[in-house]
């Protein structure tokens, strides 16, 4: 079969929880997921990109994609790629984090819609939740809209690519209650903004995907300080 008569999907997947169930219910709605990840010189970079290799063979991903986008390390102004600011751990921030990473995702998607184009792709899947946007302002589903639009006003006009965001609505309970629906691997994932040996428990995300798994009343099968 040639390539462009199956259904195909771009899945942006950084190796976390919400990024891989989105390629998991992609995967179990018929498409062929071709897998795209970035190092772009986060402090966990390397075990995201374990953790997404780990996913890539559970899913049984042909198709992969890693991008090195050094340019983020040079950019700075984000706790995640600049290691001279903090990370927070006291949960009390307000407006956008300081692990905001300017305009990550708009670079992102832009990178996975040029990698549908040539793949014959139709849909691009991204793990945004609404849950995060009240400080990422790049994970507002009226943004990620605003990006369909553009990269299809942007490419041929017989690309037509979707953009997919499953979670976009959910709460981190019911993400972790839909990842064990369908069997994710969740202990192949990783959240932690800070450590790449066990997870801190006290960043902002860890602190999300810890308060998911206690409402969803299950434990996290990774490990912690």
């Amino acid at each position: 079969m040639n390539k462009n008569d199956k259904k195909r999907a771009v899945c942006v997947m950084s190796g976390g929880m919400d990024s891989t169930l989105a390629a998991y219910m992609i995967k179990e709605q018929g498409y062929e997921v071709i897998a795209l990840h970035f190092n772009y010189e986060q402090r966990t970079q390397k075990k995201e990109l374990e953790c997404f290799y780990k996913i890539c063979n559970e899913l049984d991903v042909a198709e992969k994609y890693v991008l090195d986008l050094d340019f983020f390390k040079q950019l700075g102004a984000s706790a995640l790629t600049d290691k001279s600011i903090d990370v927070p751990i006291s949960g009390l921030e307000e407006g956008v984090p300081v692990t905001y990473v300017p305009f990550r995702n708009g670079i992102f998607l832009s990178m996975a819609a040029a990698i549908a184009e040539k793949e014959g792709a139709t849909l691009l899947c991204i793990g945004v939740v609404e849950e995060d946007s009240s400080g990422y302002p790049d994970c507002r589903k009226s943004y990620i809209q605003s990006m369909q639009e553009s990269i299809n006003l942007g490419t041929k006009d017989t690309t037509q690519i979707e953009i997919a965001m499953p979670l976009v609505d959910l709460s981190k309970s019911q993400i972790v209650q839909k990842a064990l629906e369908l069997k994710v691997a969740l202990e192949h994932t990783w959240s932690c903004y800070k450590n790449q040996e066990k997870a801190c428990g006290v960043c902002d995300s860890c602190r999300l995907r810890l308060r998911g798994f206690e409402l969803a009343g299950v434990k996290d099968p990774i490990e912690y300080v």
